[in-house]
């Protein structure tokens, strides 16, 4: 089981690296073009959940990401011996919930700075943590249709 927290401390880890040198070398919004009109590196700070949604409401953060990791950590060690997928998208989840609740610890805020434009669109900006948590719930869903599937067989 332990190779599943290998990957949660393996994503904290890049997540916290790249925060770091994005807080340590960029002023806050800016922003460096990696590919123009495509992909940027901008320096952001959201002080809510993903799309901005609930600024400024800390106190729920802390006390969602404490059960979130608690649930997550209890179905790694009981469910994810019956499945390395399940076992690996637990891993993801926790891996950034835990980077993201490291950002507002210490920062009040999650540090964001990977933004994408998709033709016209500006998605939200994002970080290796909503990378992992991303990940992790779509493998998630896969695998619960995957045992719905097999229940119905």
């Amino acid at each position: 089981m332990w190779k599943y927290y290998v990957i949660a401390l393996i994503m904290i880890v890049l997540d916290q690296w790249s925060k770091w040198l994005v807080v340590n070398n960029m002023e806050l919004r800016e922003s460096i073009p990696i590919i123009e009109g495509v992909f940027y590196l901008t320096s952001h700070r959201n002080a809510g959940a993903a799309f901005g949604i609930l600024q400024g409401q800390m106190w729920l953060f802390y006390i969602a990401t404490v059960i979130v990791v608690g649930v997550v950590i209890y179905y790694i060690q009981t469910e994810g011996k019956k499945s390395p997928w399940l076992a690996t998208a637990l891993g993801l989840v926790l891996g950034g919930a835990i980077g993201n609740f490291i950002d507002r610890v210490l920062f009040g805020a999650v540090v964001d700075f990977l933004d994408v434009y998709i033709f016209s669109y500006n998605y939200p900006i994002f970080n290796v943590a909503d990378m992992a948590l991303v990940t992790g719930v779509i493998m998630l869903i896969i695998h619960v249709i995957k045992e719905e599937k097999k229940a119905k067989n």
